[in-house]
């Protein structure tokens, strides 16, 4: 990764470790069922970039500039809480009734690294430990900020937000959808918990409502540059980067950009959306050079 995603990286240590101990706390607690632990472990640490808990902590760091508040230790947890619920949805996609996908990271999804009902189960427990997660005495919160907290998460995880989505997601292989629609869909599925991401930062680091707002269109041109991508590595990555199989969204018949737009239209377009992104911070340019960096990051991936 290039010397400007260094940030990126060593807040996806914070978080693994985070989670780790999270984890161990709860081994003693989990006397009854050590498998399910052991599946919730297995999906939460699997070597995801760490995208959306990124977000939350360049966010807040950003916020901070403006607000001096010192919330960088919130900003993990609350970054954990979101990771905890992405690695939910990754679970229950991967599901034969959903995606029925065989490998996640290349490696065995939940699923088939244990069996489909613990896999629903580690997801159901993740959901709700993302959460417990945001309640924790420790995270050193306003109450106040902790309602805004897990409202502005629940919102991205429900019919609202990521459940929403799929939902359209799996409609639309048996519908044609128009690019309107297709927007509509990934801003829902994959959009709804990275605006989430990325305003919750916000909140922790004691952002205005006009950060909030900047941050909250930035990561909304995020988002659907970040859908984007995803369908064309589904069109032309290969298994070994990505990790999981490649053209399943066009065996299936899904709706993409790449299917309105064609590959290189649908290229052009997350750059756009990268280039939107960014300008939602144009009053923010001195201390928003991660946010930038994240939005260049996202559409150059091969993975």
């Amino acid at each position: 990764m290039a010397e400007s995603m260094e940030w990126l990286l060593s807040d996806a240590k914070a978080v693994d470790g985070w989670i780790k101990n999270w984890l161990y706390q709860k081994s003693d607690e989990a006397i009854l069922a050590p498998r399910l632990l052991a599946a919730m472990e297995y999906a939460s640490l699997n070597g995801g970039k760490r995208i959306r808990s990124g977000l939350v902590c360049a966010s807040a760091r950003m916020a901070h500039k403006y607000s001096h508040k010192n919330t960088a230790g919130a900003a993990i947890g609350v970054a954990v809480a979101v990771e905890f619920l992405h690695a939910y949805s990754l679970v229950h996609d991967d599901l034969p009734t959903m995606d029925d996908a065989d490998l996640r990271r290349g490696i065995a999804s939940t699923h088939k690294k244990f069996d489909e009902a613990t896999a629903i189960l580690a997801g159901d427990a993740l959901q709700t430990a993302s959460f417990e997660v945001l309640c924790q005495p420790q995270l050193e919160l306003l109450a106040e900020q902790k309602i805004e907290l897990i409202g502005c998460l629940s919102m991205a995880a429900g019919v609202s937000g990521m459940a929403g989505g799929q939902m359209l997601d799996l409609e639309a292989e048996t519908k044609s959808y128009d690019i309107n629609e297709v927007t509509q869909m990934q801003a829902l599925k994959t959009g709804a918990l990275i605006t989430a991401s990325a305003v919750m930062g916000g909140i922790v680091g004691g952002g205005d409502k006009s950060l909030i707002r900047a941050l909250s269109n930035y990561a909304k041109n995020l988002g659907i540059a970040f859908q984007i991508t995803d369908d064309l590595l589904d069109y032309q990555g290969s298994e070994t980067q990505l990790g999981k199989p490649v053209g399943q969204d066009n065996i299936r018949g899904k709706a993409s950009y790449g299917g309105h737009y064609g590959l290189d239209g649908a290229a052009k377009k997350a750059q756009e959306f990268a280039e939107k992104a960014c300008d939602s911070l144009q009053d923010y340019q001195e201390h928003a050079i991660e946010l930038h960096s994240l939005a260049k990051f996202t559409t150059n991936r091969t993975h």
